[in-house]
């Protein structure tokens, strides 16, 4: 693309200089178009403000939506250095300088040498994409970069306990509207004992979270990967871990990516994998997953999907050699009034509150997900001998020993329990008491029911159609 060269020594009699760059891009345009520009020594700050057109469509077709951000002097690389910054469609103008810069984008020094400002067309109406991009540079002695403080990587805890969070949070450094003291703030009210940074294709949040941990909140720092096929967590990441985003599943580059997130100690999680918005539902497959996010929200049709797409999952590891399985977990995605931060959110059984131990937790589906503090469950299941497993174990007995299946629920009112085996529900209980507390025990064998889960449902008015989660366990297996 055609770029702007400001000459060298521009501004120095104390002028700022701004240049335009303007474009249309057809139905069809490349996923992400980059626009140089030459920036010369002496530089203080780079602000860049654009607009485009929204003509009129016909019904059902999607209109323009443009999304922004900016690469630096190293280069556009995938997963290189150059990554200065992304707002998506969040912002219409930003600023980059060595000691602040606009919500998204990370302070630094400017540098001379060519810089790109990418766009990235999420949708084009079928008139193109009309542009315009104002950059202004202006000059002055650049001052000192800030240092980064980080939140620590635990807090105080109980002990193996269940702790409670929810991995999944926008903040005003993508597109959420809310401050990491406003979030923190929620989450405590919410009873959440840790939480994760999410914000959209960037990690400029992730030095302004550590003034808002505390002994009783541990905040874990990643990123929303957000692709053109899906969008995957990168939970709990290593400060300052950038993940680039910028491949589709056919360009075969996203193993690259999810070894990227697990080397700088993240889980690589698939966010809301039948969501409707375009570009949002998963494409990239389950082998790369050490979670993946069923419930997404408040409950709708596309987290029953994938609560049912879940379970087929844990149907086909039955029959894998390796009997590995895929835990599910549940979060928020809340970005502003009225989302409710920590519903739903998943209750991990750790062994102490720290990033690494919440971690193994969630890998190993020590796990289950409520619509929020108030719901407590228990999910055992038990053999004849004194075995025992909890949510996310295996009890090893004989194919026709005798297990019992025990799950005690606190906290929901006028909600009924399923259980689900790999032959589908196989139990459905009275609807609980007012008091929404109660106790179900089922027994079965390991030669019928290979694993089994429960799900705790809202009554609904819909006669057979079962209504939205209030809770639900990972699974326990059973067998040797």
């Amino acid at each position: 693309m055609e770029g702007v060269t400001f000459a060298s020594g521009a501004g120095a009699d104390g002028r700022t200089g701004t240049r335009t760059l303007s474009g249309t891009l057809p139905v069809g345009a490349p996923d992400y178009v980059y626009l140089p520009v030459e920036v010369p020594d002496g530089v203080r700050e780079i602000r860049v403000a654009y607009g485009y057109d929204r003509p009129p469509v016909p019904a059902g077709t999607a209109g323009n939506a443009l999304d922004i951000g900016l690469f630096d002097e190293r280069g556009t690389e995938l997963g290189g250095e150059g990554f200065r910054g992304w707002s998506g469609g969040a912002r219409p103008e930003f600023f980059v300088r060595a000691d602040d810069a606009t919500p998204g984008y990370l302070p630094g020094r400017i540098r001379p040498g060519t810089w790109h400002i990418v766009l990235g067309p999420y949708t084009v109406a079928p008139q193109g994409l009309s542009y315009e991009v104002n950059v202004t540079l202006s000059p002055g002695e650049q001052a000192a970069a800030p240092a980064p403080v980080y939140p620590p990587p635990r807090a105080r805890g109980r002990g193996r306990a269940w702790y409670r969070g929810d991995c999944h949070l926008h903040s005003w450094y993508s597109d959420g509207r809310r401050t990491p003291a406003e979030i923190a703030a929620l989450a405590r009210a919410a009873g959440l004992d840790f939480i994760n940074s999410s914000d959209h294709n960037t990690h400029s949040s992730h030095p302004h979270w550590a003034d808002h941990a505390g002994d009783d909140l541990l905040i874990m720092l990643g990123e929303e990967v957000t692709t053109r096929n899906g969008h995957v967590l990168a939970l709990g990441t290593d400060p300052g871990t950038f993940v680039d985003w910028r491949y589709r599943a056919r360009d075969g580059r996203f193993g690259r990516f999810a070894r990227r997130i697990r080397d700088a100690g993240g889980l690589v999680v698939p966010a809301h994998p039948h969501a409707g918005c375009v570009g949002c539902g998963w494409k990239f497959g389950f082998g790369e997953a050490d979670a993946v996010e069923v419930w997404n929200g408040p409950y709708t049709p596309d987290d029953e999907v994938a609560l049912a797409e879940w379970d087929n999952t844990l149907v086909a590891s039955v029959r894998s050699a390796s009997r590995s399985w895929l835990p599910a977990m549940g979060n928020s995605d809340a970005h502003r009034a009225p989302d409710a931060v920590g519903t739903p959110q998943t209750v991990v059984l750790a062994d102490d509150l720290t990033r690494e131990a919440v971690q193994e937790g969630i890998r190993a589906g020590r796990s289950y997900v409520a619509e929020s503090a108030r719901v407590t469950l228990a999910f055992t299941a038990s053999g004849p001998a004194g075995e025992h497993a909890e949510t996310g174990g295996r009890l090893e007995v004989a194919p026709d020993a005798p297990v019992t299946v025990r799950l005690e629920v606190s906290g929901a009112p006028r909600c009924r329990v399923r259980l689900v085996t790999d032959q589908g529900v196989v139990f459905t209980g009275d609807v609980l008491p007012v008091s929404g507390s109660g106790t179900v025990e089922w027994r079965t064998t390991a030669g019928s029911a290979a694993y089994v889960r429960a799900e705790l449902r809202h009554e609904t008015a819909a006669g057979p159609v079962p209504g939205a989660l209030a809770a639900f366990t990972n699974p326990v297996f059973l067998g040797a």
